[in-house]
């Protein structure tokens, strides 16, 4: 039999898919096409307006294709039936069945015997009958649910129904989790996400456990849409020692020159605690109430104008210490300005000395800038903070290096004020005026150039506390800086490849000597010495530093043809001769000795390879023959995963024949990929001084392709957490301990 193939300009037969729903879009306008259908026999009914298509019918449109043996469309109902071997595919969706029936007016259908793929959420869903209710929602019975591929699933839902949203919850009734064919565990009544955008509706919780700061530790977040620039997420927590822990986060961004975030928690802290850190120290014997929040808020006013705030508080110095375990600053901390709901800038451990709430304002003009600021400091390393000095409001107008009238001077400036608060202590105002002038660069022929300045400093403070100290209550102080510098560079460029070819083809070795001479007058150095402590002192300097710069970068030519640059090391030595010091009078008794060098800086980043990087910065003192800091951070990794970071860290504190070591701590981070499925993860901190491990972490992560374990062991000074996180893709994470 000769198979027919008829194309209908008219669209006759239209199938398309929807954003919300992928499967079964049948639309009612049979006016857009093309449509085309192949079968062994085609005929149409004009009396009952049917057509019919049996025998290998092959129905193809704009995003898919429609398989079956026989399909019948009933163009009066809107209404069709596809029988045999149904298959209709849809973009990445797949439907499956034995007979499909599409109200195509209704959008919706039953499939019987069917099994269906939905590309967004990966999800494979079999049943006995799949109905399509609406939109984009199915009610399947006797189904199985799954994300794994294959037709053996390592995991799978089951059970006698399942209402399913796409873009939203699936309800399990009467149900089971099944490992392979073996149950785990059966569900009554389980609701699941399977979502791909922005949904209201309960969040995976987070389950932990803490020997001796939580017990038991469980949060069940729940997320708010509020509307298309605003949503919320509410955190309910229970901690078994201390009690209910609520918090939410609201993230909102009304326009693209304004958007914030803004997380606050309280709890009513019930655990007794008697302990001494430092010179602190507490005994909580009652309930306590404790909170914490935090306002990240920017807006661009116009064009070079914006606000932004960053507000930053805890009810006390303890709070961080209490919940450095997990908490919302630590799981939102980021270095990256650009996640504009991700930028908590500090990490809320133990470790957290101080904590800076600012608001600043900032307008930019072409050659000057202004800004204004308020910060407010908590200074977690003293018993209050009654004495803390705080700025604000603190106003900087900067004007930029620019051309001096008509003069070939150039000129830059920073004028500005700022007012000093606090309970107890000294306090006042403080006004500076800071102009700069250079001169023209000076060229020694082709070799050197010689770069000179000269500048004024002058202060005015005004003291208001009621201090009877014998400090003056306002003065003011003048400081004449002037310096000039000298460098060149001597630079050669190896040729060690063929332009034509991928790879290195050029390295640059440059060597930039440079030297500083700065000297400060101070006039009223008496005046400087009787002002109040918020006022930083200008002493009189006159002095010379070198610095000798080591540059190697790579020119490289990658697979398509384009250039990069890569910077395989850099070396610099930097140190300062201080000229006053060495004609200082001195008694030549014990430690009373010139010493007009300084420490020398040595600072060293090298990355011979892309995947290897050392960075040190430490300083030499040549007064004591000594290491006075060594600082080292060492990173590994490969294109398999494996990652290796190592930092050391260790501070001496030299004198006159006296030496000691003030800090030594090593930090390691290690992920071994042991094969493509397991990793092998080791955290370490150690306080190498006191012979202290300050945490160790070891972990376990096992990844397939819809699912991974994690296996979490944490041991801290004072307090050990064990934690198990399943994630099952298109599910979640169920964290267990």
């Amino acid at each position: 039999m000769q198979r027919l193939r008829r194309a209908f300009p008219l669209a006759i037969l239209l199938l398309t898919c929807t954003a919300v729903s992928p499967l079964w879009a049948l639309q009612t306008d049979f006016r857009g096409g093309p449509v085309t259908i192949e079968a062994d026999s085609i005929a149409y009914e004009g009396d009952t307006d049917i057509f019919r298509a049996r025998g290998k019918v092959l129905i193809v449109f704009t995003g898919g294709v429609l398989k079956a043996d026989v399909v019948t469309l009933n163009r009066s109902t809107n209404e069709a039936l596809a029988e045999g071997d149904v298959l209709l595919r849809s973009d990445q969706d797949v439907l499956e069945g034995e007979r499909a029936f599409f109200d195509i007016a209704a959008k919706t259908g039953w499939v019987e015997a069917g099994k269906m793929f939905i590309a967004r959420n990966h999800f494979y869903i079999r049943g006995e009958r799949i109905e399509k209710k609406g939109e984009a929602t199915y009610r399947i019975e006797n189904a199985t649910v799954t994300s794994c591929d294959g037709d053996k699933p390592d995991w799978r839902l089951a059970g006698r129904e399942l209402e399913l949203t796409v873009d939203g919850y699936g309800t399990l009734k009467d149900g089971r989790f099944l490992v392979r064919d073996l149950p785990l565990l059966y569900l009554p009544y389980f609701i699941f996400p399977a979502k791909t955008t922005r949904q209201t509706g309960l969040l995976f919780p987070r389950f932990s456990y803490s020997r001796d700061k939580n017990g038991l530790d469980v949060e069940l977040p729940f997320y708010w849409a509020i509307s298309g620039s605003a949503d919320a997420t509410f955190y309910q927590r229970y901690l078994e020692k201390r009690g209910f822990k609520e918090g939410v986060e609201l993230r909102y961004f009304p326009s693209e020159e304004s958007f914030g975030v803004f997380y606050g928690d309280f709890i009513n802290d019930r655990l007794r605690i008697t302990e001494t850190a430092g010179v602190m120290s507490r005994d909580w014997q009652e309930d306590r109430n404790r909170w914490s929040y935090y306002l990240n808020q920017e807006t661009v006013l116009a064009p070079g104008f914006s606000i932004r705030s960053d507000i930053r508080r805890v009810s006390d110095r303890w709070y961080f210490r209490d919940f450095s375990s997990f908490n919302y600053y630590m799981d939102h901390y980021s270095q990256n300005p650009d996640e504009r709901f991700r930028r908590v800038s500090f990490l809320g451990d133990g470790s957290l000395g101080s904590l800076d709430s600012t608001v600043r304002m900032v307008k930019d003009w072409p050659f000057y800038n202004f800004t204004a600021l308020a910060r407010y400091t908590d200074d977690f390393s003293s018993a209050g903070n009654k004495a803390t000095l705080q700025k604000y409001p603190e106003a900087i107008l900067t004007g930029f290096r620019r051309p001096l009238f008509d003069t070939p001077l150039q000129m830059e400036f920073t004028a500005g004020y700022d007012h000093y608060y606090r309970q107890e202590g000294q306090r006042g105002h403080l006004w500076e005026l800071n102009p700069t002038l250079y001169l023209p660069p000076l060229d020694l022929g082709p070799y050197a150039r010689v770069a000179p300045w000269a500048g004024f400093r002058g202060s005015a403070w005004e003291r208001t506390d009621s201090g009877t100290d014998a400090g003056d209550k306002h003065g003011y102080r003048q400081v004449f800086p002037f310096g000039a510098s000298l460098s060149t560079e001597i630079a050669r460029v190896f040729v060690v490849g063929s332009p034509e070819k991928v790879g290195v083809e050029k390295i640059r070795h440059a060597i930039r000597p440079e030297i500083f001479y700065n000297y400060n007058y101070v006039p009223d150095n008496a005046s400087q010495e009787r002002g109040p402590d918020f006022l930083a002192r200008y002493g009189f300097q006159n002095s010379l530093t070198y610095a000798l710069t080591n540059t190697i970068v790579f020119r490289k030519r990658g697979a398509d043809g384009k250039i990069s640059y890569q910077q395989m090391m850099r070396l610099m030595l930097a140190q300062t001769y201080d000229i006053r010091e060495s004609s200082r009078e001195v008694t030549g008794v014990g430690s009373d000795i010139r010493r007009p060098l300084s420490d020398v800086t040595v600072e060293l980043d090298l990355t011979p390879i892309p995947n290897f990087s050392l960075a040190a910065r430490n300083l030499y003192s040549v007064n004591y023959s000594a290491w006075q800091a060594s600082n080292y951070d060492l990173t590994v990794y490969d294109n398999r995963g494996d990652h290796l970071s190592l930092g050391y860290r260790n501070t001496q504190s030299l004198g006159y024949n006296y030496k000691q070591t003030v800090l030594e701590e090593l930090n390691l981070y290690l992920k071994a990929s042991v094969t493509s499925s397991l990793d092998a993860i080791y955290i370490l901190r150690k306080n190498l001084l006191d012979r202290k491990t300050i945490e160790s972490t070891y972990g376990i992560k096992y990844r397939k392709q819809c699912w991974n374990v994690e296996l979490n062991m944490t041991e801290r000074e004072d307090d050990r957490t064990m934690m198990v996180v399943f994630s099952l893709y298109g599910l979640g994470k169920v964290g267990v301990w």
